[in-house]
């Protein structure tokens, strides 16, 4: 199946459970297993985390706890990156790991910790990505930086690559 052909059209939900903290969920059409697949192997990931906004530069995974991982975007006259450090693996189910946005001013000091869970249910699945952030300015700054709509085509992409690993 290509995955350019496949739509699903399902939007993503952005609430704030506390002052500093955003969980982001979706429906996706993809099963778990897949989903993790095409969020944690490298040749995948550079097919989906720019959300088409430019090129996925660097897609570095050691998928293991206390392994790191690095994703940076770069497009015409920009390059945006993020890594971390996973903390929990349980593949088809969650991902915790931390995550640090490199263009902060205090990059590894305000790293976030966010949670990956993967719950099926009638034959799709709907993922949460809890992001916990150390402060409420660290939150809007999250917030006011478009993340919604990055978020928004960065999925849809995912879920069409994982639709496509059938």
């Amino acid at each position: 199946m290509d995955e350019q052909q496949v739509v699903t059209g399902r939007p993503v939900t952005v609430t704030l459970p506390t002052d500093t903290s955003v969980l982001v969920t979706r429906e996706f059409a993809a099963a778990p297993h897949p989903l993790y697949r095409a969020y944690t192997d490298p040749a995948l990931v550079r097919r989906w985390w720019s959300g088409g906004t430019g090129e996925v530069t660097v897609a570095e995974v050691d998928l293991r706890v206390g392994g790191r991982w690095r994703f940076v975007t770069a497009g015409e006259g920009y390059e945006v990156g993020f890594h971390g450090v996973y903390r929990l693996l349980v593949p088809g189910a969650r991902i915790v790991c931390t995550e640090v946005y490199e263009g902060h001013p205090d990059a590894e000091a305000s790293a976030a910790l966010c949670t990956y869970t993967f719950q099926e249910a009638g034959g799709r699945t709907t993922v949460g990505a809890h992001t916990q952030l150390r402060t409420r300015e660290d939150r809007d700054a999250m917030l006011d930086s478009g993340m919604e709509h990055g978020v928004q085509a960065a999925w849809e992409l995912w879920d069409r690559v994982a639709l496509a690993l059938r």
